[in-house]
């Protein structure tokens, strides 16, 4: 199969066209509305990695004692939020502490009388 002499040029044309990386063609190649790349939607963020130690809890009459290990790779910085029984006894807040990854922390915390809650807030630091 023989070529035309003016399919020649138009040809080898298209060739290097077709061969140039994607981010080299201009901007007006692409059709409006079009996405700025073939798989993901124009605005779209990419899909949150996983984040967050687990934190086991212990409640002993008015104290609590709360371990955080942080398998991931982000630093967690982690709270222990205590709210008291009694309407009188002062609800806490424990300072923050940094769980770095393949790390434990400990936070521990108490009320004057009887617990009504406890829980963990989680962070990412920074």
């Amino acid at each position: 199969m023989r070529l035309s002499r003016s399919l020649a040029p138009l040809s080898v044309a298209l060739a290097l066209v077709l061969s140039l990386p994607y981010d080299a063609l201009p901007n007006n190649a692409l059709p409006s509305g079009a996405p700025a790349h073939a798989r993901v939607e124009a605005g779209a963020s990419p899909s949150p990695g996983r984040f967050g130690a687990s934190c086991r809890t212990s409640v002993h009459g008015s104290q609590v004692v709360a371990y955080c290990h942080n398998p991931y790779v982000d630093i967690d910085r982690v709270r222990l939020h205590i709210e008291c029984a009694r309407w009188w006894d002062i609800d806490t807040d424990s300072a923050p502490a940094d769980a770095w990854p393949a790390m434990t922390v400990r936070l521990t915390g108490r009320c004057w009388k009887e617990i009504r809650s406890v829980w963990i807030s989680h962070q990412k630091a920074r």
